[in-house]
């Protein structure tokens, strides 16, 4: 025998021996039992898929039962248009009989972590250390969530004789019930080897999509580096603002040559008269100073 066929033996001994039981639990949490068989089926997809990592794990019903508890209690099952027409679950009878639908009513009465806490206490038989790290919560947490569900199934249904009873007797009593068809029936999980080959299939869906992806990028990416070009072009610069040009005509331009020569000019006549009339007080200043000859 292969390795593969080991593990596929090992699959179905675990979907056979706690299929049943995980259906059951899953439609106390829900109500409706196509969803129940739905969140099964997903929990044992997810564990064929992680097959080598659920067969070494110390308690593989729990592994499993963990993922159907989580998938049962999404709230985004809402959405999906199948599920939200689905039948949903029943109201309790008046008279609730021990094969009626009042209890799993009751539960569903309850919010959700109170519920599951509830069941996988009093109807799996999980220790409260065991329930408190499956429900991700602090035992102290987990203890009052036991209590007040309790407390509540008591009052919503007298004739299960919680009320007054010590916490051992109260989760006998619950446990007994608990323990009975309670109309999940109607729906039955599918055989092991359809759930393997539907897992394989989502698998390779998901590898084709991935694939699909990574390949879509890389398209997408060529086609970006062929249109752009191979060379950083520098975007234009604003021209500065500046004053604005007045042409001169070329008359202009004489008139103003013509304008410097004359200035020139007439600095060069002032230059030179300024040169005789020093010249002259130069003379009148000796004349003053020699002696008078007569």
């Amino acid at each position: 025998m292969t390795q593969r066929e080991q593990a596929a033996t090992a699959f179905d001994d675990l979907h056979t021996r706690h299929a049943a039981a995980l259906m059951q639990q899953a439609y106390l949490l829900t109500g409706r039992p196509w969803l129940a068989r739905r969140a099964v089926e997903r929990g044992f997809i997810l564990a064929w898929q992680r097959w080598p990592e659920v067969a070494v794990d110390p308690d593989p019903a729990g592994w499993v039962r963990a993922a159907v508890h989580e998938y049962a209690l999404t709230p985004w099952h809402q959405l999906c248009p199948g599920l939200r027409t689905a039948p949903g679950p029943r109201k309790p009878a008046p008279a609730a009989g021990p094969s009626d639908g009042a209890l799993p009513a009751a539960l569903l009465s309850l919010p959700a972590p109170y519920r599951r806490v509830l069941l996988l206490h009093d109807g799996v038989g999980v220790g409260l250390g065991g329930t408190a790290a499956e429900v991700e919560a602090s035992t102290a947490a987990t203890a009052g969530r036991l209590a007040h569900a309790r407390e509540r199934l008591a009052g919503l249904l007298p004739e299960l004789g919680l009320d007054g009873q010590p916490p051992e007797q109260q989760g006998e009593i619950l446990r007994a019930r608990l323990a009975g068809p309670l109309s999940a029936a109607e729906v039955t999980p599918r055989a092991a080897a359809q759930v393997r080959s539907g897992s394989e299939r989502s698998a390779r869906r998901t590898t084709r999509a991935a694939f699909g992806a990574a390949g879509l990028f890389a398209l997408a990416t060529l086609v970006m580096t062929a249109l752009t070009p191979d060379h950083y072009t520098p975007p234009p610069k604003r021209p500065l603002a500046t004053a604005p040009h007045t042409r001169v005509s070329p008359a202009r331009h004489q008139d103003a040559d013509t304008r410097e020569q004359r200035n020139a000019a007439r600095e060069r006549r002032n230059a030179a008269r300024e040169q005789g009339n020093a010249a002259v007080r130069k003379r009148l200043r000796e004349a003053r100073l020699a002696p008078d000859i007569r």
